[in-house]
């Protein structure tokens, strides 16, 4: 084939329209055979698939920390908080449910019914994409693959080309820890990823932006093919004026600056009175040399932007209202010290796209009522947070507005939580994974009933002609529910 393909890598440095040969074709093709040779199927494949990613994990601790710093400039501490460890947590999760997650699943039953058994059966999809981001490159491509396996797909994992050290890890590594006829890893970039959504995938799991997102979901329908977005959008946060404010601005401050602000639920803008942004202001710079030391360029705790093109598109933001706190940058290091504007305007740069790095926008409200009009007024967002010493308001932001999810007086934490599912809503994408929600979205719900070969005679009052009698006898018998185990 045109490409190299080694170990369950396939790679091909020209432009696809060079090549006289599909470079995918071949692998996918024999995936799709593992497939449909039930080879994915059994709960012991899949234990043993899981294990052998938790071994990768293990085994490659240090080799991953070295990638995510070198893309990032992520601390070992954050990649261990933010990545590793997670995907030890799925992974073991994954384990310790398989068997239960996997079980036929009963359902209630009517009198008509009564004597069958009625199920829904988790089955694989088949042959599953899934295609992850740069801004946590190990976490958001193995956090759905520990799901699709699960599940017992044959999953092709196309890492970002843009977090270069993470990508040559997870292809030139994570293929030796798995099944390598169920599991390849892709690489290129924008021009391979068309070509390869040109072929037909049984599901396609995508995370990052909402305008790559609506060219993926279009490959998508060109096949009926499935699918999950993980998208992201502009975060609102609100603060009341019933807060500590240092309270507030450690925890604000934190989660806007954490991976460098390269995180899609981070809070993008504050919403807050005149009043609240003057007690907020000295206690975000006090929180940023808390955290970041008077020269945060020189804090191990903070990273850099990703690229020069992302360093040039955050820069010009800085010219949107007035810098309050930070504002500096180094071109040569990819530096963006943390940086609070006031004075923005809703028309700006600023406030019209994701920002995704360490710049915070605090715009002014007069009330509740106005911020929560604000809100409504723009795109659903992935996550958005209240803050106050007043449940009532932060359950007021709850109940009025609509989010992929929410946090009631503190950051992104429900990230940590695989009890809870994660995903967005409208623009900020479709689907949900984590924990056993990662397992569902990967299976498909198979809705399966088995009568009795015999029995006849308990059949005939479906069968015309329809009386008077039987019609009214039909309606009570198909009326009744009832709980019954398999």
């Amino acid at each position: 084939m045109s490409g190299t393909e080694v170990k369950g890598v396939v790679k091909d440095s020209r432009s696809p329209s060079t090549l006289g040969m599909d470079p995918f074709s071949d692998t996918l093709q024999r995936l799709r055979e593992a497939f449909r040779s039930g080879r994915t199927r059994p709960a012991e494949f899949r234990a043993a698939q899981l294990k052998g990613l938790g071994r990768f994990l293990q085994d490659h601790k240090e080799l991953l920390q070295e990638a995510l710093a070198q893309d990032l400039h992520k601390s070992f501490f954050e990649s261990d908080l933010s990545e590793l460890i997670l995907c030890q947590n799925e992974v073991n999760l994954a384990l310790k449910n398989l068997h239960s997650w996997m079980k036929d699943e009963p359902v209630a039953k009517n009198l008509l019914t009564q004597l069958d058994s009625a199920f829904i059966r988790k089955e694989p999809f088949g042959l599953a994409l899934i295609i992850s981001p740069w801004n946590y490159p190990v976490n958001l491509s193995l956090l759905p693959l520990v799901g699709a396996l699960a599940a017992g797909n044959c999953v092709v994992l196309k890492p970002s080309e843009i977090s270069q050290g993470t990508e040559k890890v997870l292809a030139e590594v994570l293929p030796l820890y798995l099944d390598q006829s169920c599991f390849a890893v892709v690489q290129g970039g924008p021009e391979e990823t068309q070509q390869l959504l040109k072929h037909k995938f049984d599901y396609i799991f995508f995370t990052g932006s909402p305008r790559v997102g609506k060219i993926v979901m279009a490959a998508a329908t060109e096949h009926l093919t499935p699918i999950t977005l993980e998208l992201g959008g502009k975060n609102p946060c609100y603060v009341d004026d019933n807060c500590d404010p240092q309270t507030v601005a450690n925890r604000v401050i934190l989660f806007r600056c954490y991976n460098t602000g390269q995180t899609c639920v981070a809070p993008d803008y504050v919403l807050c009175s005149p009043e609240m942004q003057e007690r907020l202001l000295p206690a975000m710079q006090s929180a940023i040399t808390r955290f970041y030391g008077d020269d945060p360029r020189s804090s191990p705790n903070l990273g850099r932007i990703i690229n020069e093109k992302h360093f040039q598109r955050l820069q010009g933001l800085l010219g949107c209202g007035r810098v309050a706190i930070g504002g500096q940058s180094d071109e040569r290091d990819r530096y963006i010290a943390p940086t609070v504007l006031v004075d923005v305007q809703q028309t700006e740069p600023v406030m019209q796209e994701e920002i995704f790095g360490p710049i915070l926008p605090i715009l002014n409200v007069r009330s509740l009522d106005e911020a929560i009009d604000f809100i409504n007024r723009r795109e659903k967002p992935l996550a958005l947070y209240a803050f106050s010493t007043r449940n009532k308001v932060v359950k007021q932001v709850l109940a009025r507005t609509s989010s992929g999810n929410f946090s009631g007086n503190d950051g992104f934490v429900f990230m940590t939580l695989n009890s809870l599912p994660f995903g967005g809503v409208g623009n900020s994408g479709m689907g949900k994974y984590h924990g056993k929600f990662s397992f569902d979205t990967f299976s498909h719900h198979r809705a399966c009933l088995l009568a009795h070969s015999g029995l006849e005679k308990l059949k005939e009052i479906r069968y015309p002609p329809y009386t008077t009698r039987r019609k009214q006898l039909l309606n009570w018998v198909l009326s009744f529910q009832s709980c019954t185990l398999l």
